[in-house]
């Protein structure tokens, strides 16, 4: 039973990781149709600008606001500057070719993708980069018996659950989420209906790229290490996320997300570390023969 509870706990916190990426690959393919290559790398670079943020000046930021401040600005800033990498990419790298078909934008992501994973290399090395352990809560909470859970990893679960809560009531729930699943349904009626198409473009490419840096900054914290290409096994597995809770479909990736992290940490812990990814892509396989839209499915338009 405590095996069990530990691995749950490491499923819930890779899973948050894994749902908070694929929401950004859902939001972008479900108003544009289009797979963002880049946005694997972008959460790369958002867990290098957290880091960038608290190693500055040997520390200042949580010399100055505080372990718990100096965590919070690195994610505030990480999140800021990610989303807006996310509008200049879109304006800079799938603008120019919208009206060209789906193979150029998937090219053009998949160019954007190499840029920023070497851009990273040549400003931050190729070299792992280790997270100040200053700046890493270290204390733990006994859950029952022999239990325990990081604080970290807490703090990771809550605010991920808590992220993921807002998308929902945001997406389902207003104004603007009526106009984003209308446009994602149908754009060029919701555009015909008044709703300004551009606003939600930005909206995607800067919520998406910000979940992605909140998940490298805590992937960042947890495991203390990253490295420029971080972004290509946390991206591949937040894409196989989306996809498990159908492509496009905001719960859907909050679903999916968490159900890969369960089913990687239940599998390492109890089977082997080693199979772990082919179990999980061979459960994905399973399901996509008896379900080809996914857990709950994809959201597509009805011709009527």
């Amino acid at each position: 039973m405590e095996m069990f509870s530990e691995q749950l706990i490491n499923g819930l916190t890779i899973g948050s990781f894994y749902a908070l990426v694929a929401m950004g690959y859902s939001m972008v393919y479900g108003v544009m149709k289009l797979i963002n290559f880049a946005h694997g790398d972008l959460f790369t670079l958002g867990a290098y600008v957290g880091y960038t943020i608290l190693v500055i000046g040997s520390g200042w930021v949580t010399a100055t606001f505080g372990l718990w401040g100096g965590i919070i600005v690195a994610i505030i800033g990480a999140m800021i500057s990610i989303g807006i990498a996310g509008l200049v990419l879109e304006r800079v790298a799938y603008k120019p070719v919208y009206k060209a078909g789906r193979l150029p934008l998937v090219v053009s992501a998949l160019g954007a993708s190499i840029f920023i994973s070497n851009g990273i290399m040549a400003v931050w090395s190729p070299r792992f980069q280790a997270y100040p352990q200053q700046s890493i809560p270290s204390g733990s909470i006994t859950l029952y018996g022999d239990v325990r859970i990081t604080l970290i990893k807490l703090v990771t679960i809550i605010v991920s659950l808590a992220i993921m809560a807002l998308m929902y009531y945001i997406i389902e729930r207003t104004l603007f989420g009526v106009a984003v699943r209308a446009s994602a349904l149908d754009k060029d009626t919701a555009t015909l209906m008044g709703i300004d198409f551009r606003k939600i473009i930005r909206f995607v490419f800067f919520v998406g790229p910000a979940l992605g840096a909140l998940a490298g900054v805590f992937a960042g914290l947890n495991y203390s290490r990253i490295i420029f290409n971080l972004g290509w096994v946390y991206g591949l597995k937040a894409f196989t996320a989306s996809i498990l809770g159908g492509i496009g479909n905001i719960p859907g990736a909050m679903i999916g997300g968490l159900l890969l992290g369960l089913m990687e940490a239940l599998f390492e812990g109890y089977v082997s570390g080693a199979w772990k990814n082919v179990f999980v892509f061979t459960i994905l396989i399973i399901i996509l023969i008896v379900r080809p839209t996914g857990l709950i499915g994809e959201k597509v338009a009805e011709k009527v």
